[in-house]
Formats: structure tokens, sequence, C-alpha cells
């Protein structure tokens, strides 16, 4: 049962789901639980299911922030006046998330294909889990917290958007790295995972559109995957919903310390693993 590929959907959906959303780094735990239990990888249908699943969950979480957004954006395309303060602000941060998708695209497509290849490897996120716990720490540290998300300028979105491009390295986190900006550049803890969550849907969703076009050139799923591939979708989906549900409840109240220390100890372990895996060999 536990050797199945539905088991191995199961976990893995679960760590999807936690991990994409909070700033510990889901390329870290993908990488890591199959190497440290010696599971086969699933393939691209099995990496189309999780991205699908946590496209979903932020989707439909915000999805009344993100029809606004559209709204608004298409308004200010339209050139029809401003209604007033607030559709105001829902212009301004519907352009600046459009802005801050920018950078991720343009390296990913440039470069996506060799940073995949020559960082993706347990010693690299040992490194980039720790320094960028590092970056948390202090951005939580010493950043203002004083802005809100609807106070977002385009500049804003663009300096967060090159963070989130650093995130294809593995280990960096996606929401580590545009929280950690977000907080430095002033947003309060709350608003700077709510702006995090919102600039990943346009990446999330155009990188689900690629994985699925790719796959499809592949000539489908197989047989044998398309239950793995369902059940897939459907934990990640709702492990990733209730992680974004908790994660901005918890922030009312608490800082980003706990991630940054379980970075941490996740780096230790993973550098433990392979300080012993040299020993035997």
């Amino acid at each position: 049962m536990f050797d199945s590929p539905v088991w191995h959907a199961v976990v893995l959906g679960i760590i999807q789901g936690l991990t994409e959303f909070l700033p510990i780094s889901s390329s870290a735990h993908l990488l890591l639980v199959p190497w440290v239990f010696g599971w086969d990888h699933l393939g691209l249908t099995f990496d189309v299911a999780l991205h699908i699943g946590t496209l979903l969950a932020v989707l439909i979480y915000f999805r009344r922030d993100f029809f606004q957004l559209t709204a608004d954006a298409l308004r200010s395309l339209a050139r029809k006046p401003v209604a007033g303060p607030e559709e105001g602000r829902g212009r301004r941060v519907a352009w600046a998330i459009v802005i801050g998708t920018i950078p991720a695209l343009v390296v990913g497509g440039l470069f996506g294909g060799t940073i995949e290849g020559v960082f993706r490897s347990p010693v690299v996120t040992v490194v980039t889990l720790s320094v960028f716990g590092v970056f948390l720490l202090l951005a939580d540290r010493y950043g203002e917290k004083n802005r809100d998300a609807d106070s977002v300028r385009w500049t804003d979105g663009l300096l967060i958007g090159c963070a989130q491009a650093v995130a294809l390295i593995p280990g960096v986190s996606r929401s580590g790295v545009t929280i950690t900006a977000a907080l430095l550049l002033g947003l309060a803890r709350r608003d700077s995972a709510r702006f995090s969550f919102l600039l990943a849907g346009p990446v999330v969703l155009l990188a689900g559109l690629k994985a699925v076009f790719d796959l499809w050139q592949s000539g489908g799923p197989e047989p044998h995957l398309v239950t793995p591939f369902a059940v897939g979708i459907i934990v990640s989906f709702v492990t990733g919903f209730i992680c974004i549900s908790g994660f901005l409840r918890f922030l009312q109240k608490k800082d980003f310390v706990p991630f940054a220390i379980y970075r941490f100890l996740l780096a230790s372990a993973i550098f433990y693993l392979l300080a012993a895996s040299y020993l035997e060999s």
C-alpha cells in the first residue's frame, strides 16, 4: 500500500499543497522526499497534477480579488474614468501584478531549462534554504511593516517580481522570496503574504498551462497514472486551500521566525543525509 503510486500521490500532494504557499520551498521538499524514500519519479503527469491542484487553490480562494483586479485592469485598458479611490487602488495593484509577472516569465522562458538542470541538486538546496532563510529573518525583523497590499505600486510589483524570478532556483521558495521582498518594501506580514499569493496566480496559471501543453505533446498521461494524477490534483488543492486560509490567520498575530527556523533545520537534515551518504560511499 505505502509503496504504491497512489500513496505517493497522497503524500506528495499534501507536501505540495503546504509548501507551495508556506515560505519553506516546495521544490526542496518534492526533491527531498522521493530521494529519502527511494521513490521513482512519477513523471510529467504528476508534476502537472500538483500544479493544477495548487493553481485551483489560489484561484478559488482569491476568486473575488482576481475577478475585481481583472475588471479594474480591463477598465484601465479601455481608458474609462476612475470611479473612486477604491477602483484607483485596484487598478494600481492589478498592474503591479501584471508587471511583477514579467520577470519570472522572461527568466523562466529563457533560462528555465538551464536553471533546472544546473541547480536541481540537494547541495544547492542546502545553500538556498539557509541563505534565503536568513534573508527572511532579516526582512521580518527590520522591515517597517506599515503598508497594506492595496498600497502596492508598479515599482513594488517589479521588484517583488524580480525576486519571484529567483525562485526558479530550487530551495529558494517562491512564496518565501516574494514575502521577503514585500517585507523589505514595508508591507505588513499578512499583506506581504496576500500580495505574494495574488502575484503567484498568473505565474502558476501559465506554468500549469505549459505543463498541460507539454503533457499533451507527449501523448497524455499513461493509463496507470490516471488515478495518481486525479489524486494529486484533489489532495494538493484541498491542502493548498486550507494552508492559504490558515497561514493568513496565523500572520495576524505571529511572525515568520518559525518558518526561517524550519528552513535551517531542513537544510541541516539534508546536509546530514548528504554527509552520511558520502561517508558510506
